[in-house]
C-alpha cells in the first residue's frame, strides 16, 4: 500500500488541532499526515493544590510530558501527581493534556490515517554541548507522543558537522548521542521506530550512503528517503525511473517492511538544496516516481513537503492512480489478446 498525505495541518483545514487535521486528511482522500514538531521548548512548573493524586496525563489545559520526582525523570504519565514533583510541560501542545493523545490515536487508526511525526528541522547531535541535550530531549519527548498516539515513526536528522574540518569527530558524537537515545528508547519500550532523513545540504549529516551506515550499525533505526533532499545533494540525479529504484532498493533492506518518504519540488545548486518549491516547479519530477511506484508496488508512505502541503498530496496521488490504471489496463489487453489467440489455434 502507498499512502498519501501532508506534512503538517492542510492549509485548508479550518480547525488548527490534530483532531482536526487527521478528519481533515480522511475528507480529502488523503491516508497519511506527518505531524511538525516545530517548537519542542519545556518549561517546568509545581502542580497545584488541586493537581494533587491526578494522574499528570489527565491535567487540563497542561500538556505534561514529564514528570520530575526526587530528581528522577518519569514518564509513565498515569502516575498521580505528588505535592513535590515537577512537572515538565511543552510550551506547544499538541492536545489539551497528554491523554487525549490516545483519543487521537484512535481516531486516527478509526480513519485509516497513518500518524507520523518530524523532530525541529533544527536538532544538533554531532557536537556534545548544552544545545545537544535540549536536541536529545526534543527527540525523546517527540517519541512518547508518537507512542501515545500509535504511530509508526518519529523522523528525523542529526544535525550539521560541528567542525567542517572534523567530520570524523562529528559523526563519532552522532553514533554516540545516538546510541544512547536507543538504548533509552529500548529501556522504555516504545514502539515507533526512530527514521534518520536524508539531508538536503553537504554540510549536514544525512547522505544515503551515512544514513544507511547508521542504520545498520544502530538497532531501531530505519531510513527517511526525502527525495528532493537526495535529489539536491547529488546535483540533480533523479531523472529515470531507474533512479529511484536504485535509491529504494538501497533502503528498503533497512526499512522494516515500511517505507517513510517526502516529495516536494527542489531549487538546488552545487549539491545543496536551495529551497522547497510545488511539486510541478523544477526537475524533479512526480510522475517518473509514480511510474517506479507501479513498477516496484513497494509499501510506502510519501509525505508532501511542498509549500503546498495537502494539494500536492493529492496531486500525487491523483497521478499515482492514473498510472496504475494505465498499467491495468495495458495487462488486461495483454490477456485479452493472448487469450484471443489461444482461441484461435
Amino acid at each position: 500500500m502507498i499512502r498519501f498525505g501532508p506534512a503538517g495541518i492542510p492549509l485548508s483545514c479550518k480547525g488548527r488541532t490534530l483532531r482536526d487535521g487527521i478528519e481533515d486528511v480522511h475528507n480529502l482522500s488523503l491516508t497519511a499526515l506527518e505531524i511538525q514538531m516545530v517548537r519542542s521548548g519545556t518549561v517546568d512548573i509545581y502542580p497545584d493544590e488541586e493537581d494533587i493524586g491526578i494522574p499528570a496525563k489527565d491535567l487540563e489545559g497542561r500538556f505534561i510530558i514529564e514528570v520530575i520526582r526526587d530528581e528522577e525523570p518519569i514518564t509513565d504519565l498515569n502516575i498521580p501527581v505528588e505535592e513535590d514533583d515537577i512537572l515538565v510541560q511543552m510550551t506547544s501542545a499538541f492536545a489539551s493534556n497528554f491523554g487525549e493523545l490516545y483519543e487521537i490515536g484512535d481516531l486516527a487508526k478509526e480513519l485509516d490515517v497513518g500518524v507520523s511525526l518530524h523532530t525541529p528541522n533544527y536538532i544538533d547531535l554531532a557536537s556534545d554541548s548544552p544545545l545537544t541535550d535540549d536536541c536529545l530531549n526534543s527527540i525523546r519527548h517527540a517519541a512518547l507522543i508518537e507512542n501515545a498516539l500509535g504511530g509508526d515513526i518519529v523522523v528525523t536528522n542529526l544535525g550539521l558537522y560541528s567542525d567542517i574540518d572534523d567530520e570524523e569527530a562529528s559523526e563519532a558524537n552522532i553514533y554516540d548521542n545516538v546510541d544512547a537515545l536507543m538504548e533509552w528508547w529500548k529501556d522504555e519500550g516504545l514502539k515507533p521506530k526512530l527514521g534518520i532523513e536524508i539531508t538536503g545540504q553537504q554540510e549536514v549529516f544525512g547522505s544515503l550512503e551515512q544514513v544507511l551506515d547508521i542504520c545498520h550499525n544502530i538497532k531501531g533505526l530505519v531510513p527517511v528517503i526525502n527525495w528532493p533532499h537526495y535529489h539536491s545533494r547529488t546535483g540533480g540525479s533523479l531523472l529515470e525511473t531507474e533512479d529511484f529504484q536504485y535509491v529504494i532498493e538501497q533502503a528498503e533492506p533497512y526499512c522494516n517492511g515500511h517505507l517513510h518518504t517526502l516529495f516536494a519540488g527542489a531549487e538546488h545548486s552545487d549539491g545543496n538544496e536551495l529551497r522547497l518549491t510545488p511539486i510541478k516547479k523544477g526537475d524533479l519530477k512526480f510522475e517518473t516516481l509514480a511510474e517506479c511506484l507501479v513498477d516496484m508496488r513497494p509499501d510506502m508512505t510519501v509525505i508532501s513537503s511542498s509549500p503546498l502541503l495537502e494539494h500536492d498530496a493529492m496531486y500525487m496521488r491523483i497521478i499515482h492512480e492514473r498510472y496504475l490504471s494505465k498499467k491495468v489496463a495495458k495487462a488486461l489487453r495483454m490477456k485479452r489478446k493472448e487469450e484471443s489467440a489461444a482461441a484461435e489455434e
